[in-house]
């Protein structure tokens, strides 16, 4: 190969090189544009963060969370309509009932007719904090994906676990993890 066409491959290269570097730059820099917009969103809480804050107001009452600082809740997603929920709810009755105001237990109902709902507490005799969501935001909040979806807020306002499912509340397990809470 002679001086002249090496110089010219050299040249052709350095040419590839350039015009390869300047269409990454703008890709990368749109990838990290996409990649900050996804993170900039609102996203589940995790385990240790700060509980989202809310307040829900329904046809009998309005409940906030920060209400109930200083104290353990259980905040548990639920509907009348899933069979799990209702498969659930009376071992939170009977949790509510067995630690008393050591703990809240807030059953937040995402329920749209408010008939069904008020009928299925009568007729189960849930005898727990509990309210209907009708704008059904708080779980949104929470970044819940079913029912029924619990998390247990400690007395700092901090998400300590999350059940996923219906869970037998009264087990030795769960009272004796929230009475050391």
């Amino acid at each position: 190969m002679s001086t002249e066409s090496s110089w010219a491959a050299s040249a052709a290269a350095l040419d590839y090189h350039s015009s390869v570097k300047s269409l990454i730059s703008p890709i990368v820099l749109i990838c990290l544009v996409f990649l900050a917009a996804c993170n900039s969103g609102s996203h589940p809480p995790r385990i240790g963060s700060d509980a989202p804050q809310f307040t829900i107001t329904d046809s009998q009452r309005t409940v906030s969370l920060n209400q109930f600082q200083g104290k353990p809740v259980v905040l548990n997603f639920w509907a009348t309509w899933c069979p799990p929920c209702i498969q659930e709810m009376p071992s939170l009755v009977q949790l509510q009932k067995q630690l008393g105001d050591k703990v809240t237990i807030l059953a937040v109902s995402e329920d749209d007719d408010d008939n069904a709902y008020k009928q299925f507490v009568r007729d189960h005799n849930i005898d727990l904090l509990t309210v209907r969501d009708t704008r059904q935001k708080t779980n949104g909040l929470y970044g819940t994906t079913g029912f029924p979806e619990t998390f247990v807020i400690d007395r700092n306002g901090k998400i300590a676990r999350k059940f996923i499912g219906p869970q037998e509340w009264t087990s030795p397990e769960i009272v004796d993890y929230l009475k050391k809470m």
